[in-house]
């Protein structure tokens, strides 16, 4: 008797292998026969002819290190189909921490991943001081998905080194020893590697740089050398000129990433994006990363799926939130309907296109935000309903604003009202290179290419890449039209068995006997993201941008169904992800 067996599905296993019609059984949370027409009973049975059955996407680039604390669902990843989750990325975390610099942390997080203080100090119940401590806390919690997670060498170097540390004054050789004590102890306790980040525009709430940006040499080699030590985990970096900025240092990077790598025979991943400033910078680095190979180094760029950059709402960033009747305004209406029919008033939209912005609220490190988009007018995306992440130049908001005769701020207005005053814009700041996706799709099909930067969790008031799995589907495999597109087996593959075994999580990814029991049962032909929302449901009110999908029948985490019709169904099989594992060919 199995406990679930999945019939008549068109399977697309995870290996790349071309997609058939079979059944799937699981029992005791794995895998136990996949084939055509098996024999044998189950407790559950699921009737996938017509679907997809594919296995749980891993999503090796998020930031749950607070909400895993708080939330059992880890939504919006566990809604688009994944099943793991790899968190800790970029250098920010909560462990360790010196007791009563809980907050300082907070601040650090807030600042890079624009997550709700508010919402972080009121959710998160601090149960440690240690990594390993930390790691204890996280394997009490039950939830919908398997979670891993990271030391971030931000809270390492202020653990160590104090206000130096978090001011990023240089690291001595004692600070340095010390690191890589932590990070080793970290490994062996369960940690899946180490992240850092060099990103200039990373930065805390009181605009210091994440520790660690302007690491040296060795402190960098130290945190390596501590994987060499553990014989385990992975180095994931936001590497120099991720951001479009100091972007001479993103060569740079590669190299001491390349001489590393083939040192402590580790393998390093790092967010790769193209920006304007230097167009085919990205097709240098990556042709780097790929001759690295030849040196026994292991560099795997991270790549985004789609457009990255910012949502646009009334709820968001937008260019009027430092007009002074639109400020006035916010504060005095309770509601979005209401702000929105105070704003089709003929003479308030009048006030607020005449005015000047207020300065800058220096306290706010995402106020001048407002400018950005200002400036930015001629690459504001209208997406649509459904979104269209790959939409032409004429749907910018400049191109309509010619077309209609009239100035782009005007015509910005307008559209922030449509759908009640909940429409959004897309504005892509990077990998959007004559408004389509041939970049990226070039990037993705890069021999180490690793499909990342989902962000689930982080960016709350700014993006939601959580959905990046689904739209791998929907755009790549299904409904591209501006180009080619990707084969479905190898877009599955893409985010499930090589996300997995970059980090050494062999137990799953693929639809093969013995493996872990969690995939998806997936109504291909329909499958669809919805607009994206705001909503008010972190703690303590915080906000974040949620975009749900429908399309997924179910979604099973070792053996459990967890979501029905794209629903959580309250099953929590999830647990820590914590045995360090080597990667294949490590």
């Amino acid at each position: 008797m199995y406990d679930l067996k999945i019939c008549g599905g068109t399977i697309v296993d995870g290996t790349g292998s071309e997609p058939y019609v079979g059944d799937v059984t699981i029992r005791d949370g794995r895998i136990e026969a996949v084939g055509t027409a098996l024999d044998g009973e189950a407790r559950r049975t699921i009737d996938a002819h017509g679907k997809l059955v594919t296995p749980g996407f891993v999503d090796v680039h998020t930031h749950y290190d607070g909400q895993v604390t708080w939330d059992e669902t880890l939504e919006p990843s566990s809604g688009h189909g994944v099943t793991t989750v790899v968190m800790g990325n970029c250098g920010v975390g909560f462990a360790p921490v010196r007791p009563g610099k809980e907050e300082w942390l907070i601040q650090l997080m807030e600042g890079v991943e624009d997550i709700p203080g508010t919402a972080l100090s009121e959710g998160i119940h601090w149960e440690w001081e240690s990594f390993p401590e930390y790691l204890d806390a996280l394997e009490k919690r039950r939830t919908s998905i398997d979670f891993g997670t990271q030391i971030a060498h931000g809270a390492v170097r202020g653990y160590v080194m104090g206000e130096r540390g978090a001011r990023n004054e240089p690291a001595t050789s004692e600070d340095i020893a010390r690191m890589r004590e932590i990070v080793r102890e970290a490994i062996e306790a369960g940690a899946l590697g180490v992240s850092t980040s060099r990103v200039l525009g990373h930065r805390a709430m009181d605009g210091e740089p994440v520790p660690g940006t302007f690491a040296a040499e060795d402190e960098l080699y130290g945190l390596g050398y501590a994987l060499m030590d553990a014989g385990a985990g992975v180095f994931e970096l936001a590497p120099a000129g991720a951001d479009g900025q100091g972007l001479v240092g993103a060569r740079r990077e590669v190299e001491w990433m390349r001489k590393l790598s083939a040192e402590i025979g580790r393998p390093m991943t790092f967010a790769l994006l193209q920006n304007e400033a230097e167009p085919d910078l990205w097709k240098e680095l990556m042709s780097a990363s790929l001759a690295a190979a030849e040196d026994g180094a292991q560099l795997y760029p991270q790549i985004a799926a789609r457009p990255f950059g910012l949502m646009i709402g009334l709820q968001t960033h937008h260019p009027f939130a430092k007009r002074p009747t639109f400020a006035a305004l916010q504060r005095r209406v309770a509601s979005l309907d209401e702000l929105a029919a105070e704003l089709r008033k003929p003479e308030v939209k009048a006030a607020i296109l005449s005015e000047e912005d207020l300065p800058p609220d220096p306290e706010n490190l995402f106020d001048g935000m407002t400018q950005v988009v200002q400036n930015m007018l001629h690459k504001l995306y209208v997406l649509g309903d459904p979104p269209d992440y790959e939409p032409t130049e004429e749907r910018t908001v400049a191109a309509i604003a010619r077309a209609r005769g009239v100035e782009p701020l005007e015509a910005a207005y307008e559209m922030f009202l449509e759908d009640e005053g909940r429409a959004m814009l897309m504005l892509p700041m990077f990998n959007y290179h004559d408004s389509n996706h041939d970049v990226i799709r070039e990037q993705l099909t890069h021999p180490f290419a690793v499909s990342g930067l989902s962000d689930g969790g982080a960016h709350c008031g700014m993006i939601c890449d959580a959905s990046i799995p689904t739209f791998m589907l929907t755009h790549w495999a299904r409904d591209r039209v501006r180009g080619e597109k990707l084969d479905l087996a190898w877009v599955v593959k893409k985010q499930t068995r090589d996300t997995a075994e970059l980090f050494g999580l062999n137990d799953r990814g693929t639809l093969e006997v013995g493996k872990k029991g969690d995939l998806n049962v997936i109504d291909f032909e329909n499958l669809s993201l919805r607009s994206a929302r705001l909503a008010h449901d972190l703690p303590a009110g915080g906000r974040r941008l949620l975009q749900e999908a429908e399309g997924y029948e179910y979604t099973v985490v070792s053996g459990e169904i967890t979501r029905r019709q794209g629903k959580d169904t309250g099953a929590r099989p999830g647990r820590l992800i914590r045995r360090p594992r080597r990667t294949a060919g490590a």
